[in-house]
């Protein structure tokens, strides 16, 4: 890490004004990235080097808008991070989305559909493919329920979350033939202190507190883990392994057993059908 120079490099971070997201946006700035941050509020000092799209990625229309007014052709990375947790009640956008889905995966869908094509696309003739680095929990064993991607049958926080944890991988593991060009790669950075919990537990609640308290002492920082994952984002060793995973330390992690490359495209497929369902009813072309 002491020797990643990144001087010349473009990163954009979808979701990077906070926790996981905005600890790697600034630790590639601190290492000479360009860098694109996209999310609600910016937190951070301005920086010749640092560009800030705002935008509302629970909603499905914003991340369209998102994906296409990303300027992202000389990109080398495109960082997906946006994410919340299911609360104990079913909460929809006004788009007629379960709320976690919206954030923590079809605003990612969302924008890779517009952007993917143009990633890294004005780049140097003979540049390795652009990647798209997906964060969740690849790996976990989660196939999600792809009959009822909304939860709209059936609700409990955990399965909600468990469809945004199996798109996620889906995107991993067939973006490469779904939105060719760039190669596709999954993080699963395991339990961090961030604030992705506040729906699940009450944001500012003493149950939220204390739970984020004690992951705060047994587990390692957002920071951490950021000096540990960014070398990967740029390695080049990379070339020709779309589809790989990474573990919360940066080392090579195997699929969910069952996550094939059928199943990817089915979950996807049903997964285009939801967006554009939640683009007709929020009025968008």
């Amino acid at each position: 890490m002491e020797q990643l120079d990144l001087a010349g490099r473009r990163l954009t971070v979808v979701g990077g004004t906070n926790g996981l997201g905005r600890a790697l946006a600034n630790e590639a700035l601190r290492r000479g990235a360009q860098v694109t941050v996209v999310g609600r509020t910016l937190r951070d000092a301005a920086s010749a080097r640092l560009t800030f799209l705002a935008a509302d990625l629970s909603s499905i229309r914003e991340a369209v808008r998102v994906g296409r007014e990303l300027e992202v052709e000389n990109d080398d990375v495109l960082l997906l991070t946006t994410g919340v947790f299911a609360s104990t009640r079913r909460a929809e956008t006004p788009e007629g989305i379960e709320r976690d889905m919206a954030v923590s995966f079809l605003s990612r869908l969302a924008v890779v559909r517009e952007a993917a094509a143009r990633l890294g696309a004005g780049r140097a003739q003979g540049s390795s493919p652009a990647r798209v680095f997906v964060m969740g929990s690849p790996g976990w064993g989660e196939l999600g329920r792809v009959a009822d991607l909304n939860s709209e049958r059936h609700y409990t926080a955990m399965a909600a979350h468990g469809n945004t944890l199996a798109g996620n991988e889906a995107l991993v593991v067939a973006g490469h033939q779904r939105f060719p060009g760039p190669a596709y790669f999954g993080l699963a950075p395991g339990v961090i202190r961030t604030g992705i919990r506040a729906d699940l537990l009450g944001e500012g609640s003493v149950v939220h507190r204390a739970t984020e308290a004690v992951i705060g002492l047994l587990t390692q920082t957002p920071e951490a883990y950021a000096r540990r994952l960014l070398p990967v984002l740029f390695a080049p060793g990379l070339e020709g392994h779309s589809g790989k995973m990474f573990g919360y330390r940066g080392n090579a992690i195997l699929p969910s057993k069952g996550f094939d490359l059928d199943y990817a495209h089915l979950f996807l497929a049903e997964s285009e059908a939801l967006l554009a369902r939640a683009l007709g009813v929020g009025g968008a072309d």
